[in-house]
């Protein structure tokens, strides 16, 4: 029994001079990827693109709700900027929130690939100060019906129906070799 625990003794005893003898790590910084580079341009709009929003703000700086939309009448930029507008919150630059009605201008340029928001106060008071914001309540909607959806269903996917009966189709061998045709009754 000794001998068994002094084996185990010089065991540990010899790991730990192996870590000792390794340095450690370096840190380095993950390599940054432009993502102008990784997007295909193809993909992107290729004209200027406006879409505003008059948005009411709550307590928090958080939206409430869009008013109005003036769109730009390409229905995808429409949408991202539509959650990134109910999403957002506005603030001025020291963090104070000033109750209203904003409006959330985009504009897309299509020689840089960016987009650009602006935020411009159109009334001061006017607006329910209680109000939930936007993305909070579209969450507290979905964990309520979460038990509601379906499950998404694993292994099928969509495609056409089939315009044969599989179940009647010829045989593999006899497309293969077809059997001679039946010559025609006299």
């Amino acid at each position: 029994m000794r001998a068994a625990s002094f084996a185990v003794a010089l065991l540990l005893a010899a790991g730990t001079g192996a870590f000792a003898a390794t340095p450690a790590p370096k840190p380095t910084q993950p390599p940054r990827i432009d993502i102008l580079k990784a997007q295909p341009k193809s993909l992107a709009p290729k004209k200027a693109l406006h879409v505003e929003y008059t948005v009411e703000v709550n307590k928090l700086g958080q939206v409430a709700r869009v008013r109005t939309i003036k769109p730009s009448h390409d229905a995808s930029f429409d949408a991202k900027t539509y959650g990134n507008a109910l999403q957002a919150f506005i603030r001025t630059p020291d963090g104070q929130v000033v109750l209203g009605t904003y409006r959330l201008i985009y504009d897309y340029d299509p020689k840089s690939l960016r987009v650009r928001r602006d935020v411009v106060l159109v009334k001061a008071g006017g607006v329910d100060p209680e109000a939930k914001g936007a993305a909070t309540e579209m969450m507290e909607i979905a964990r309520r019906n979460h038990d509601r959806t379906p499950p998404p269903v694993s292994g099928v996917t969509p495609g056409p129906a089939p315009s044969v009966n599989i179940k009647r189709m010829p045989d593999l061998q006899q497309v293969m070799h077809p059997s001679p045709s039946p010559s025609p009754r006299s």
